[in-house]
């Protein structure tokens, strides 16, 4: 038996790595990835390699063995996720394995806004396959915001369409910790059972850049513009329509509160409570 992560090299399965490094020997990890040279230094700390790939499905045929616990990190490309996910799926039901975790979306079947729907069908395809599954539904990361200080610096501003919503994010790290403490932990005490994980503290984007603003000296304002212009403003800096459409109504959930809930679960898993705002920005900021 295995603690199996796929999407080991990118951002979150990477951190998902460390956390069952800090707590289990190397050799009863494994990683799930498409290019064996971008995981050779997992490899180098005696983590196993499995090489596969979400859209060969034949790929993934011994991805998996009997037994092994598995985290599914969802795929990146948002409009490809069911068939991707669908492979892992039934290569995971074929293979036996003892419990697949899942990294859906706060709120799971409530969540109401775009970026949610290739979740809620996952969520579906896991429930009707009968494995025994962990849902994860994360909220907002904070480098979500702090990986594009750069224009925030640039400009002053902050510019969204979320009005005085508020966003109860986590750091990416504490996320993968909560991956970790599911994968490790009790299988009974995390079996069929869905985690709505979520920061301890909702802030605005007004108190983020005014936090932005205290860290670095500079005036740095939230400007709250309407969809349709956030929208236009998004797509003539040179970022695709699609994924532009998708950051404008994430801002319309933030709005509304989706993203606002704080339900203690994740601080509940990692043990501690969640990385604050300001300590996200400090690093973002050390960083560039």
């Amino acid at each position: 038996m295995s603690l199996v992560v796929t999407g080991a090299t990118g951002q979150l399965g990477r951190l998902v790595i460390d956390a069952l490094l800090a707590t289990v020997p190397a050799a009863s990890v494994a990683a799930v990835v498409r290019d064996k040279e971008k995981a050779a230094d997992l490899a180098e700390r005696g983590v196993e390699l499995r090489i596969a790939d979400y859209d060969h499905p034949e790929t993934l045929a011994g991805a998996f063995e009997a037994g092994d616990r598995v985290l599914l990190v969802s795929g990146s490309e948002v409009g490809r996720r069911v068939p991707q996910h669908t492979a892992v799926i039934d290569a995971a039901k074929a293979a036996g394995v003892a419990q697949l975790a899942y990294t859906g979306v706060l709120g799971g079947d409530e969540a109401d806004f775009d970026l949610a729907a290739e979740h809620k069908v996952t969520e579906r395809l896991i429930l009707d396959s009968g494995l025994p599954y962990t849902f994860l539904r994360n909220g907002w990361y904070t480098e979500n915001y702090t990986a594009n200080l750069a224009p925030v610096l640039a400009h002053g501003t902050v510019v969204a369409n979320a009005g005085e919503g508020r966003i109860a994010s986590a750091s990416r790290a504490d996320y993968a910790a909560a991956a970790a403490a599911v994968l490790t932990g009790p299988a009974e005490e995390h079996l069929n059972k869905a985690y709505e994980l979520s920061g301890d503290t909702a802030w605005s984007l007004a108190e983020y850049a005014a936090e932005v603003a205290a860290q670095t000296g500079r005036e740095i304002t939230y400007s709250n513009v309407p969809a349709e212009a956030h929208l236009a403003i998004l797509t003539g800096a040179g970022v695709p329509a699609p994924f532009a459409e998708i950051l404008v109504d994430v801002d319309r959930a933030v709005e509304h509160g989706a993203l606002a809930r704080r339900t203690g679960d994740l601080a509940r898993l990692i043990g501690r409570p969640t990385t604050p705002l300001a300590v996200t920005v400090k690093e973002a900021l050390d960083r560039s």
